[in-house]
């Protein structure tokens, strides 16, 4: 067994490894650019090399400086983690010729399924079903148009070398084919020095299958089962699961046999991915091979209890598996969401900036009910417009689908980020969507349930009264803690009204509030002055806690609470709103403030997140239409095409290509 391991990585997938060669006794060396000078790896390996500046192609993908830092530390091997350097086949050849061992598949596995091109080549050589496509060299965007002409829309338009979402477009006529091939190729060139694409057939209606192989060196490869990840987002997973509420048994076994013939006509030799697109029929055609360890796979470690870090390590060194497919067995269910540092409210642009508060749940394996949090992000860390958005994996595992989704839900209500903007309102309002609680899933869920965006939701019914119940208690706790202030004057004690009127998205509600041993009663008031039954609260929360935690009438609550003037902000399952609790006296001056409106800016062009700008399609005078492309910004790897929302003309343009811009800096006006 190795006694030291580089990871050529960063962020939440270096810090997985390091915990699992830390678990088997290894050293671990961490290489970092600049920009991650002060990043949670860098802080948990033992060693730790600066290899370049913040950009990847200066640093995390030059081969000759992980292969020099492996010789001035000593390390043995190098674990490469998922993008970066993990598909590419020099980099093992490299380690090879240097004597480190590369914790993955061979070259030669690599080169036949790593390449989204050569991958579809080789399955169907096996005599594996793949989706319609063009498979050879696409010179430009025309020939791209005639290919998908033939092929029949719609047409996915993919990177050969790519993943994560990146290089991929779907196009549904011959201008989006024109605009998407141009797109994905230079994507793929700023993601993966690669900007090879191909056409293939859009299956409508599908889900994203994915079966998790095993092999060593030995010639022993099986499955794990399957993940399904069809909760998407710009072809970008959002949420996964394992197993698939698509799948019997027999079909999953059908696809795990397809997936391990696949891998031992490659000689695969480490952990890898066979992905499938599936229809609702359970039909499946093959999509592509992830030669490398995926960012889902804690899902697979939860249901099968087996540790594939540690298992590509032990095959790297020679072992053989431990493991036969009759050892292997689904238990339970697991749901992973990934966190992002991006808005939603603003079509979920990347956000970037320092983690002021990062408070996550507990990470804990009680009653049946387990929570996991893979991350490579600390309070004070900073989320950095150089590399992806990803903060952290959150994964919870139950008995039952219904059990994981509940646990997932109550888990992400208990995560606390301030400093930058994030999508868990968008998670937490997915896990209690009717749709996705059922099962009825598809890659297309996110655009068909949302077509016009995440928006502000407006708090309703049982959650409405939970986040009004909470603001109250809140209050009131806030009150017991005011009225013990040492070294106030004497005098007439204040004793607080016990009628209370909640103002929650400019709604007033009426309740009564006691306390009643440790709990908190609330009763609320009908239009006649009524009160009704008490909903009783229990919690420990103190002033200046992140997160209320408690029960509500028994069952477990979590709101997440910001303080803000003259109230609180309160979040629960995907609401975030302003609750201010008044007496009957202040709520009486509450009535007459007036409602402030946002400006208007619809005149205005402003860069929705920091990036640089990669174009300016328009002139100054140019009369454009709505739905026009204005401009292209990168920002973490991804290119966002900015198009006007309605007719116009150019009246100026305040932004040139190749200019860096801040969030809402203004790039052009119209008249």
């Amino acid at each position: 067994m190795f006694k030291k391991i580089l990871i050529a990585n960063r962020g939440e997938i270096a810090c997985r490894v390091i915990k699992t060669a830390r678990k088997m006794g290894i050293q671990t060396v961490a290489v970092y650019s600049e920009a991650d000078r002060d990043a949670l790896h860098v802080e948990m390996a033992d060693e730790a090399v600066l290899i370049g500046p913040p950009a990847a192609a200066e640093s995390y993908l030059v081969i000759e400086k992980i292969v020099e830092a492996c010789r001035n530390t000593g390390a043995e091997a190098v674990h490469p983690g998922y993008g970066f350097l993990s598909e590419r086949e020099a980099f093992p050849r490299a380690l090879e010729a240097a004597g480190i061992v590369f914790i993955g598949p061979n070259p030669g596995a690599i080169a036949a399924m790593g390449d989204k091109i050569e991958s579809k080549k080789a399955a169907a050589k096996a005599k594996v079903s793949t989706v319609p496509g063009y498979l050879g060299v696409i010179e430009d965007d025309k020939h791209a148009v005639k290919i998908a002409d033939e092929i029949g829309y719609p047409v996915m338009i993919k990177a050969s070398a790519g993943g994560g979402g990146k290089g991929m477009r779907i196009a549904h006529s011959r201008s989006e084919v024109a605009e998407g091939f141009n797109l994905a190729k230079a994507e793929a060139k700023a993601s993966f020095g690669d900007d090879r694409v191909f056409v293939e057939k859009f299956i409508v209606d599908p889900r994203h299958i994915e079966i998790q192989v095993l092999g060593d060196k030995h010639g022993n490869v099986i499955y794990l089962g399957e993940r399904e990840c069809s909760i998407q987002r710009r072809n970008q997973k959002v949420i996964e699961e394992a197993p698939s509420p698509l799948l019997d048994e027999a079909t999953r076994r059908k696809m795990g046999e397809q997936a391990v013939a696949l891998a031992k006509a490659v000689n695969y030799d480490s952990a890898g991915t066979v992905e499938f697109v599936a229809g609702q029929d359970k039909s499946f055609f093959f999509l592509e091979m992830n030669t490398r360890l995926q960012v889902e796979h804690p899902v697979t470690e939860l249901v099968t209890g087996i540790d594939l870090v540690e298992q590509m390590i032990r095959v790297a060194a020679g072992e053989k598996l431990a493991i036969a497919q009759k050892d292997v067995s689904l238990t339970g269910w697991a749901v992973e969401s990934r966190l992002y540092a991006e808005d939603p409210f603003r079509n979920f642009l990347p956000s970037i900036g320092r983690l002021v508060k990062y408070r996550p749940p507990a990470e804990v394996s009680k009653d049946g009910i387990t929570v996991r949090n893979d991350t490579g992000v600390q309070e004070g860390g900073e989320i950095s417009i150089h590399y992806d958005p990803m903060i952290a994996k959150l994964v919870t595992h139950a008995p039952s689908r219904a059990a994981a989704i509940e646990a997932q839900a109550t888990a992400l209500d208990s995560f606390y980020v301030d400093g930058i903007r994030h999508n868990i309102p968008f998670l937490s309002a997915l896990m209690h969507h009717p749709r996705w609680r059922e099962g009825n899933l598809s890659t297309g869920f996110i655009a068909e349930e949302f077509p016009k965006g995440f928006a502000v939701r407006v708090p309703e019914g049982e959650v409405a009264r939970r986040i009004t119940a909470v603001g109250a208690a809140i209050d009131h706790v806030l009150g017991e803690r005011k009225r013990q202030i040492s070294g106030q004057m004497g005098g007439r004690i204040v004793q607080r009204e016990r009628r209370r009127a909640v103002w929650l998205d400019r709604q007033e509600i009426l309740l009564d509030v006691a306390r009643e041993g440790d709990a908190i009663a609330i009763r609320f008031v009908d239009a006649d002055g009524k009160a009704g039954n008490a909903h009783l609260l229990q919690s420990p929360w103190m002033p200046g806690d992140p997160v209320w935690q408690g029960t509500i009438d028994g069952h477990v609550v979590a709101v997440q609470t910001r303080p803000i003037a003259n109230g609180i902000r309160l979040a629960h399952q995907g609401v975030e709103v302003p609750v201010y609790v008044w007496t009957e006296a202040e709520a009486a001056s509450a009535r007459l403030m007036p409602v402030t409106t946002a400006s208007d800016t619809g005149k205005k062009l402003l860069c929705p997140m920091p990036g640089l700008i990669v174009s300016i399609a328009v002139t100054e005078g140019q009369e454009v239409k709505a739905g026009e492309t204005l401009a292209v910004v990168e920002a973490m790897k991804m290119q966002n095409v900015l198009r006007a929302e309605q007719d116009g003309t150019v009246k100026k343009i305040h932004a040139s290509a190749g200019a860096t811009l801040a969030v809402d800096a203004l790039i052009l006006e119209f008249s």
